[in-house]
């Protein structure tokens, strides 16, 4: 005959109580407040970052490997761009925007970018490019 030890007892969830799942889109003005909030800071690798973040809704390991290069041609900002995604091997179709495009413009002046760089450089010498973590 089994007999249940004390250790057996019923556990609570760790979820328990706790909203999982998706979070919720950001709102239209909490967009406009943190990219305001960047640009009051004079922070144009982090405006940049968030822009292309929002507009092409990227993997971080995509995001971060982009060249100037698949967003400009013939010395003009591209409109539309198209990246190769790492872990589907999809292209993925996005459009950049206007505001976009201004604060790349302003990357580009501000850190000397030739065709081929990164378009977010590590600050550490070891590395291409901004690590996802």
């Amino acid at each position: 005959m089994k007999t249940q030890s004390p250790i057996t007892q019923t556990r609570i969830p760790w979820n328990k109580g706790k909203i999982v799942g998706q979070k919720p889109a950001l709102k239209l003005k909490e967009l406009w407040e943190i990219r305001i909030r960047l640009q009051m800071a004079n922070k144009i690798r982090e405006l940049v970052l968030f822009n292309m973040a929002i507009d092409s809704k990227l993997r971080g390991c995509d995001l971060v490997s982009l060249r100037l290069s698949d967003v400009m041609h013939g010395g003009k900002m591209l409109k539309r761009a198209v990246i190769i995604q790492k872990k589907t091997k999809k292209p993925v179709h996005f459009e950049i925007t206007e505001q976009t495009r201004d604060s790349l413009v302003d990357l580009i002046n501000e850190f000397e970018l030739t065709y081929y760089n990164f378009l977010f450089q590590s600050r550490f010498s070891n590395s291409e490019h901004l690590s996802t973590r």
